[in-house]
């Protein structure tokens, strides 16, 4: 029997342990995080934490779901209860959770960095709670700190257009801290015609870019002055939030008069098709720009978001009410990057779907859109969201092997607002391994380590270097 998530975690065969400590341990080999949702804020001034439950529940709606399923009161998740009341209420829940991937993402973090090796639970959650705030308040367990210490070479955050990235020039400026912290452009707010805010939102587009936006042209000058300015400030990627991918196109007339009437306040009256055809007007526009910069265009979908209403209303948004969406789009994602095509504008996309049943699909539509000499230009992305376990990404990991090139893949974000979530990396590298070992042991490819530590090394941290064209070095 093995010992408890000991070194050897998910490593089943003497390959895994081997490709693991030569190829992928987070201690070697470093980390670039493509994709997270953490505030440069916290980074630039070096929060901090004052214990443990701020890193790990606050604004963490995975556990705060897990919470709420195990009959937790809600003033110990998002409510007033005291901060120890809240782990102490996370730690008593932590036995049920055999087989999710929280319970063992959250004991690699105590084992990463706080040296704990045994099992958290409501009787020692007391213990344990000492044990890391005493860490917490040493110099080394700083944001800073545990961004060093989780090997981390690159962040991109989330941004909106309009957003100053005051903080991210600051840590450019700071010689102290030799992580780069890029932004990356996250428009959805500009997209979301049908939102109660949109008409607020324009009205500081215009102010930021000093472009006054009265039609669709305007829109698409001002949102290219503020990829002007984030360009400047080191962004090489987009990022975009749907609920599904739509391709309903139309004459640009009436993509004029369907902002119009949301710019005059009746979003209301729109139909459904009508902010269909816009929110693909806009994302093929977008995505000429990203062409033309080079950036790397991803894209979120298949979600379906705030499903309880009285819930919501009391918690607010990403508070844990989303599911996955049935809707697979194929064929309008395939049409939509084949208009991109036929304007030669595919930009390098990555495509995440909530919903595993769409890997297949994407699987096969990324490889009809390759070509200009780019490696991997279009990919699936690693397992998102509810899929980020060890199934999720098994699964994820040889549909792309199947369908695509799994040597290519820019592999493992954290897609996380947590500075503790660099294990799940790790947690990533240990599947990654376990499955190429097995396929090695199987005789189905050769043990031969001059092929699989290009492979191993590649998807962990030199293909994403290469893809987005960070300045970094492979190796």
């Amino acid at each position: 029997m093995k010992a408890f998530m000991d070194k050897d975690f998910l490593l089943n065969t003497d390959t895994a342990k081997r490709l693991y400590t030569s190829y992928a341990d987070m201690s070697k080999i470093p980390v670039v995080d493509y994709h997270c949702h953490i505030n440069p804020k916290e980074i630039y001034e070096d929060r901090q934490y004052d214990n443990i439950a701020q890193v790990w529940l606050g604004g963490d709606h995975y556990k705060w779901r897990q919470m709420r399923t195990n009959g937790i009161e809600e003033k110990y998740i998002t409510g007033d209860a005291d901060d120890f009341e809240k782990f102490q209420k996370w730690a008593e829940i932590m036995p049920a959770m055999i087989g999710n991937p929280l319970y063992q993402w959250s004991h690699l973090e105590l084992r990463y960095y706080f040296g704990f090796e045994g099992n958290l639970n409501g009787s020692n959650a007391k213990e344990v709670w000492d044990l890391c705030n005493a860490k917490l308040r040493t110099p080394e367990f700083s944001v800073r700190g545990l961004i060093k210490k989780s090997n981390v070479r690159l962040i991109c955050t989330t941004d909106d257009p309009v957003d100053d990235l005051i903080w991210h020039k600051k840590i450019k400026e700071d010689d102290s801290f030799d992580v780069k912290v890029l932004p990356a452009w996250r428009p959805d707010k500009a997209m979301n015609i049908e939102k109660p805010d949109f008409v607020q939102y324009i009205n500081k587009l215009s102010e930021v870019s000093g472009i006054q936006v009265k039609d669709f042209d305007s829109l698409m000058k001002a949102l290219s002055v503020r990829m002007d300015y984030f360009a400047e400030n080191g962004c090489v990627v987009s990022d975009h939030g749907l609920d599904y991918v739509m391709y309903a196109p139309a004459e640009k007339s009436e993509i004029d008069d369907i902002l119009k009437m949301a710019l005059d306040n009746n979003a209301g009256v729109l139909s459904k098709t009508d902010i269909m055809k816009f929110k693909t007007a806009f994302m093929v526009n977008v995505a000429k720009e990203y062409s033309k910069r080079n950036w790397v265009m991803q894209i979120h979908y298949g979600c379906k978001r705030d499903n309880n209403t009285y819930m919501y209303e009391k918690t607010g948004v990403d508070t844990g009410f989303d599911c996955i969406s049935n809707y697979t789009p194929a064929n309008e994602l395939a049409d939509y990057l084949d208009a991109l095509a036929r304007m030669d504008c595919v930009p390098k996309t990555i495509l995440y779907s909530l919903n595993p049943n769409d890997d297949a699909a994407i699987g096969t539509i990324i490889g009809c859109f390759q070509g200009e000499n780019i490696r991997g230009k279009v990919q699936q992305g690693s397992a998102w969201w509810f899929n980020d376990h060890f199934n999720g990404m098994t699964n994820q990991l040889k549909s792309f092997a199947s369908l695509s090139t799994l040597g290519n893949f820019v592999g493992m974000l954290t897609d996380s607002r947590s500075f503790l979530s660099y294990t799940r990396h790790d947690y990533f590298r240990r599947i990654l391994c376990r499955l190429i070992g097995e396929w090695v042991e199987n005789g189905e490819y050769p043990d031969d380590d001059t092929l699989l530590a290009p492979i191993v090394k590649g998807i962990a941290y030199n293909n994403v270097v290469e893809y987005f064209d960070f300045d970094l070095e492979t190796i």
